[in-house]
């Protein structure tokens, strides 16, 4: 079983989270940030991972600390779950309607931290969590994580329903990246390392 226990503490936030790649949904998840909350959620639902998030942070001051953080150890905690890679799909794509709303995701765990977020929802508001938010997640979780993710906003009038399609296609796409390949020996690499 691919199962992990991460924790962060900084002046900023305290961070504690377990993960089960090969889970089914099952978790929970508390931020203190009920959107984000929802948006985690759903990853851990779309994506059939065991999620359990416990977070505090200067909620005070603003939701950035708290998101980016929680990012930060996600990241780590994939990571860590992955191991050497050897034996996984590694790449995943996912495209998913949310009533108006269509976005895409493409991921590649090939050891290459990097996010695109095509969206035009970035500066909008969903009650009070700015929607820009979610590429800052992204970032840290790519960077710790040791990812490639494209995000997409194909189109959408509803910022909540776009904020949901990005998180259920990366959700879906991860699923399918860190599948066991049952024709996969070895490391999904050319170089024969990632």
């Amino acid at each position: 079983m691919r199962k992990v226990t991460v924790k962060r503490e900084t002046k900023e936030t305290k961070i504690s989270m377990s993960l089960n790649l090969d889970g089914s949904g099952k978790g929970t998840v508390e931020t203190g940030i009920g959107f984000f909350n929802h948006m985690l959620e759903l990853l851990k639902k779309h994506a059939l991972i065991d999620l359990t998030v416990k977070a505090t942070g200067d909620l005070d001051v603003d939701y950035h600390h708290t998101v980016e953080d929680v990012g930060l150890v996600f990241g780590q905690a994939l990571n860590e779950a992955l191991g050497d890679r050897k034996g996984i799909v590694r790449y995943g794509f996912a495209s998913i309607p949310m009533d108006e709303a269509l976005c895409e995701t493409s991921i590649d765990l090939g050891g290459r931290p990097f996010v695109v977020m095509v969206s035009g929802k970035k500066h909008m508001m969903v009650r009070d969590f700015e929607v820009k938010l979610i590429e800052e997640f992204f970032r840290a979780v790519s960077v710790e994580g040791r990812l490639n993710v494209h995000l997409r906003e194909i189109y959408g009038d509803e910022a909540h329903h776009v904020c949901e399609g990005l998180f259920k296609s990366f959700a879906r796409a991860l699923r399918q990246a860190v599948a066991k390949d049952p024709r996969e020996k070895g490391v999904p690499s050319s170089k024969g390392k990632i």
